[in-house]
């Protein structure tokens, strides 16, 4: 991530222009690792952010609204003490570093005045927010360390703040460097011996500059040069972000919009926290459902030995039949096995094994009590084979949901359906269901994609609780019903509107559904359509689950 130096730099000039004189309206903790400072400046409200979390540490104005915890965290609960109605006197950097330093004014208890300084320390794992006095003493921080417990200096109440130490110099100071060249590379030795420079700025720029990654004097000289450039133009604000490589940088621009680099953190960080949480909410509910299919899939081996068992129900019977009818022949009780003719099969001899612990008639006894135990059986195991076929199948639909997910909403719904699905289970209920903070949660439903072919209108599904509104509930009885051929996917609905498409429009909706299902990287998927009126729901299915009958079916290659 380049939050850098520079970057903190240019959002300081701008946030000088716009928030000096303002006033701390209202203090927020969205989450442990943020504060949110809500200032009243010029007749304009603005939300300041300070993130010190290891993958979003930035400092930035944003339009982003954030949910808040009902109770304040303890440190947002001491700033709100101390520095709500202070004003803002100065907004700096201290040495090039990435430590963001806001200057108050304010009146104490008694209403004299008095100043305090809210420090943002942005190095990754190590940051920090810390409030300080007018003396430099730390008030408080968000994060507590003490050289007692391994850490370089103290951050606790009451102690002086002291600056992180560095080795390394400011670009305006390239010059000491100049004859100490050394065989690192260019990017390597700027990033190592100047402080404030990201990985992917000196990238960036040793590409745009057209230089060598090579260490001479003239690369150093021509880089360290664009690098106090550079620097000077965070301070006249005439710098915007850029993405480069996954990631952001800046550059000289000589028409920067007013707060380009802040709006762009903002759209960017928003986007980058966006897409964690719903990795971490889709691989959240993955792990629940694949848990839940490793468990069924156990019982279903489990069942099937079963009824491997019960392949030998009839042999039992068998055994039991022929030692009860030769029964009177059988005159030594202490053999392992006995031969017998099976009258059943032209009198062949078949050897029957026997326990000598019993009499013959016990032995009989017990095969025809295994026969019909395993008979009994037979009925319940393949009874519970067909469920939980079912039930592997309905799972197995939904990781197709989450994996084919888009957004949090997608995922909201498929997050309902699972709740509803397994609501009824007592077994259930008891389990650790998948938890999830919905603070991005969105109200309403989401909506089934939307595709138009030659004036027809055509519906795809984006999960099962979908699939079933569009077939039983949006659609017609002449629509037409797509799904791919016994592989999970999405129900696709052509609507007609009393038209009859040609067969090309149906080839062409067979390829969007084949595109939303698990064939979607094969070349060549069998697609079943038929009219909605033979499409049944079975009483008692999950959703998404169908019957359906008088369908067609095309072979097409995937697309959209």
């Amino acid at each position: 991530m380049a939050f850098d130096g520079f970057v903190l730099n240019a959002v300081i000039s701008e946030l000088k222009t716009n928030l000096i004189g303002g006033k701390i309206q209202k203090v927020y903790q969205p989450s442990s690792d943020e504060i949110l400072l809500n200032i009243y400046a010029s007749s304009l409200s603005y939300a300041l952010i300070l993130n010190i979390s290891s993958n979003f540490y930035s400092v930035h104005l944003s339009t982003s609204k954030k949910d808040n915890p009902l109770v304040a965290p303890n440190f947002c609960m001491l700033l709100r003490k101390h520095i709500m109605g202070f004003k803002i006197t100065n907004i700096d950097m201290i040495k090039s570093e990435r430590i963001f330093m806001l200057e108050l004014s304010g009146n104490d208890e008694t209403y004299n005045p008095i100043t305090k300084k809210l420090i943002v320390e942005l190095m990754g794992k190590y940051s920090n927010i810390l409030l300080l006095d007018n003396e430099n003493t730390i008030i408080d921080s968000l994060k507590h360390f003490s050289i007692s417990l391994g850490a370089n200096r103290n951050v606790m109440p009451r102690a002086l703040y002291e600056l992180p130490t560095s080795n390394k110099i400011d670009i305006s100071e390239y010059e000491d460097l100049k004859n100490n060249l050394d065989n690192s590379t260019l990017s390597n030795f700027f990033t190592e011996h100047f402080v404030g420079l990201s990985k992917t700025l000196v990238n960036y720029t040793i590409q745009d500059l057209k230089l060598d990654d090579i260490l001479t004097t003239d690369n150093y000289i021509k880089l360290s040069n664009y690098f106090v450039n550079l620097k000077n133009a965070c301070e006249n604000r005439q710098v915007e972000c850029i993405t480069f490589e996954n990631d952001y940088t800046l550059k000289i621009s000589n028409s920067s919009k007013p707060l380009q680099v802040n709006m762009f953190l903002d759209d960017y960080y928003f986007k980058k926290e966006n897409d964690e949480q719903f990795l971490s909410y889709r691989n959240q509910l993955l792990q629940f459902i694949l848990g839940r299919l490793k468990r069924i899939s156990k019982k279903l081996s489990a069942i099937d030995i079963k009824l491997k068992e019960c392949e030998d129900l009839e042999k039992y019977k068998l055994y039991g039949e022929l030692i009860t009818s030769f029964l009177y022949q059988i005159t030594d009780e202490h053999s392992t096995t006995i031969s017998l003719p099976n009258y059943y099969d032209n009198n062949n001899i078949i050897n029957i094994p026997l326990d000598i612990s019993i009499s013959p008639a016990e032995n009989a006894k017990k095969y025809f009590k295994k026969y019909h135990k395993l008979k009994n059986a037979f009925s319940i195991v393949q009874e519970q084979k067909i469920d939980l076929e079912k039930e592997i199948n309905y799972l197995e639909s939904i990781v197709y949901e989450l994996q084919s997910a888009e957004n949090i909403k997608d995922l909201d719904e498929i997050y309902d359906e699972i709740e509803v699905s397994f609501s009824n289970s007592q077994k259930q209920k008891n389990k650790k269901q998948p938890k999830h903070k919905k603070t991005k949660k969105l109200s309403g439903s989401a909506e089934p994609i939307l595709y138009n072919i030659e004036n027809f209108k055509v519906l795809v599904g984006k999960n099962n609780k979908q699939n079933d509104k569009l077939t039983f509930k949006i659609a017609n009885k002449e629509d037409i019903w797509f799904h791919v051929k016994d592989i999970h996917g999405s129900h696709v609905i052509l609507v007609t509107d009393g038209k009859t498409p040609s067969q090309d429009i149906i080839n062409k909706c067979a390829a969007i559904t084949a595109y939303y299902s698990k064939a979607k990287e094969s070349s060549n998927v069998p697609v079943d359509y038929t009219l909605i009126k033979y499409v049944k729901k079975p009483s008692n299915s999950k959703s998404g689950m169908v019957v359906y009958t008088n369908q067609k079916t095309v072979n097409v290659k995937p697309s959209i």
